[in-house]
């Protein structure tokens, strides 16, 4: 059974998930839907790669990802189909590649060619669901696609460090559902620049002295309940998916606010971490 995943900024209420997900069982019958997620926000490559990254690989090897994001065929957008870390991704050439396999490279990617062959004013539905199929019908890339030596790179929004390593100079590349502010600077980097350093980490007006590991490291569990001054607390951790983030601990955007809405941050905002 082909597990196909969707990952697109197309929203719930218009027609074009429900459309691809019909043209996915027209076309493989046998196969399996996942939503990654289709609330993107419209066109943000680097929130996309950040969700894809996170998620493909909890998949079984051999899962095709289809991505819908600024996915418009055109002269600086090509489309591509790959196979990296045992996985098939079937997406746009935007830059969303190179953040995704920032660290391990693709074992075979192509240019996609078959465009002659299809209508394509819709590419996720008439071209991305095709090749999908060709590949869970087993069919190699190189019948779908013209084989290419590398991918995009997109370099814009990440952490740089300063000549002296004294600092690294990140930014938020995403927002979660809870408002927690999730920046690029990844906790491998900032092992390997700050060597065991005193820091501190600024976003906006406010700073942190340290970093936690999970949001409950804030409270201090030997007190009495009634003692716990935690709920509402703004928090540094080191995420699940290893970058840090900036978070309100319980919080809730429906009531209280979230990390993004409280401390007034914002996708592409300056994260400091500075070493001494």
């Amino acid at each position: 059974m082909p597990i196909v995943t969707l990952t697109t900024d197309f929203g719930t209420k218009d027609h074009f998930v429900g459309a691809v997900k019909g043209a996915v069982y027209s076309s493989i019958p046998s196969a399996q839907i996942v939503d990654i997620s289709h609330q993107i926000s419209p066109f943000n490559i680097t929130e996309t790669a950040y969700i894809l990254k996170n998620a493909y690989k909890n998949f079984p090897d051999g899962t095709i990802h289809i991505v819908g994001v600024d996915s418009e065929l055109h002269e600086d957008n090509k489309h591509i189909a790959l196979l990296l870390n045992g996985h098939y991704f079937v997406c746009p050439d935007n830059g969303l590649i190179s953040m995704i396999a920032s660290e391990i490279k693709p074992s075979k990617i192509v240019e996609i060619n078959i465009h002659d062959r299809v209508e394509s004013s819709f590419s996720v539905l008439e071209v991305f669901v095709q090749v999908a199929a060709h590949i869970a019908r087993g069919g190699t890339l190189e019948v779908i696609g013209k084989p290419l030596e590398n991918f995009k790179q997109l370099v814009e929004l990440q952490a740089q460090i300063s000549a002296d390593q004294k600092t690294i100079h990140g930014n938020v590349i995403y927002i979660d559902n809870y408002g927690n502010v999730i920046s690029n600077i990844s906790e491998k980097l900032f092992k390997e620049v700050g060597k065991g350093r005193a820091y501190k980490l600024s976003a906006s007006r406010y700073s942190f002295d340290r970093i936690d590991q999970k949001y409950s490291d804030i409270v201090d569990f030997s007190l009495p309940v009634q003692q716990r001054k935690s709920d509402g607390n703004k928090l540094a951790i080191f995420n699940s998916a290893g970058f840090v983030e900036i978070a309100i601990y319980k919080s809730n955007l429906q009531t209280v606010g979230g990390a993004s809405s409280l401390l007034g941050l914002d996708y592409r905002d300056v994260i400091l971490l500075e070493f001494y």
